[in-house]
């Protein structure tokens, strides 16, 4: 009768022996990557079964069950942490477990371009796999409150650049550090802006630069294009800005602008109202921004596209309306 406990103690003992040196082999073993650097992703949401399945299918592990009870042995099955992964060199089980729960992932990019609205920022996150939306169908009262907005309309106030995150990052996060960003540039222009500028705040030489930002072909033309503007709010002429008015009519504007569209009274119509619209039309560069603060010195009142991305400026409507009728109407 003491021989059978005996044998089952002893049975249990090898079992236990051979269970443990498996475990130390397995989990020192490096594993090879099929090929550098092998990057994968972890969505959100994913557990290490998937996860170990996945890598087993990528060949990176040899079989996907051993990662998987490694995981459920050690306690870290259920904190995996989403995100794009890189790995570079030979690493073992235990290393890439630990990878895996610390959220060592590839930073992932977004870029936003200069001109661009936050109707087509909203547009461009919530197409982003990466990044989890928070603000869709709320107010943009509750906007400006999550992401921190303290002046003016949301629009204009995020600076176009190329913002890094990890998975799972929040359109709030990304947008309060564009917002950061460009209070921060805006706020070192204004405080280095040309006193004679007839700009009552920040967020007016914002409004402008966002015009500047849009009516720019070329980055060279900037400055000037800002000196047709000031010279024109100085002498209390209307900025007449087809931008300002492409804005206005919104999403029914088709590409074309028409004289209808000219003629339509809205908020940010510079052809029937004066002085500058209520808010900026789109969120302008650093080069816009200077060029708003510190425009250059012209007698220009006026300008004309040439048809290849630069203009023809003008000191007086009769050269201007020469011009109109050489660049746009192809009269010599």
């Amino acid at each position: 009768m003491r021989a059978a406990p005996r044998a089952a103690f002893a049975a249990v003992t090898v079992v236990a022996l051979v269970a443990l040196g498996w475990t130390a082999w397995f989990c020192l073993r490096p594993l090879e990557p099929p090929r550098v650097p092998f990057d994968f992703t972890v969505k959100g949401g994913s557990s290490l079964k998937t996860v170990s399945r996945n890598l087993a299918d990528e060949g990176l592990l040899p079989e996907p069950h051993s990662f998987w009870l490694l995981g459920r042995v050690l306690g870290k099955s259920g904190s995996l942490r989403a995100g794009t992964y890189r790995i570079a060199a030979p690493l073992t089980p235990l290393e890439l477990l630990d990878k895996l729960a610390s959220g060592d992932a590839l930073p992932i990019e977004i870029a936003f371009v200069e001109g661009t609205t936050l109707r087509q920022w909203l547009a461009q996150m919530r197409a982003h796999p990466h990044i989890r939306m928070t603000l869709d169908g709320i107010s943009e009262e509750d906007m400006r409150s999550a992401i921190g907005v303290q002046e003016g309309a949301l629009e204009g106030w995020f600076f176009p650049d190329t913002y890094r995150f990890l998975a799972g990052a929040t359109d709030v996060q990304i947008l309060k550090r564009a917002h950061a960003e460009m209070a921060g540039r805006l706020a070192r222009a204004w405080e280095g802006r040309d006193p004679a500028l007839p700009l009552a705040s920040p967020y007016e030489a914002l409004i402008l630069a966002s015009i500047i930002e849009k009516e720019a072909g070329q980055a060279a033309e900037r400055p000037t294009i800002a000196s047709v503007f000031v010279n024109r709010l100085r002498k209390g002429m209307r900025l007449q800005a087809d931008p300002t008015v492409i804005y206005g009519v919104g999403t029914k504007f088709d590409g074309n602008i028409r004289k209808r569209d000219l003629l339509a009274d809205t908020p940010w119509n510079t052809y029937t109202r004066d002085g500058l619209p209520p808010t900026p039309i789109a969120m302008p560069g650093e080069a816009s921004i200077a060029a708003a603060t510190n425009p250059a010195t012209t007698p220009y009142f006026y300008f004309v596209g040439r048809r290849d991305g630069t203009h023809q400026f003008s000191r007086t409507l009769e050269e201007h309306n020469r011009a109109v009728a050489r660049y746009q109407l192809g009269r010599p």
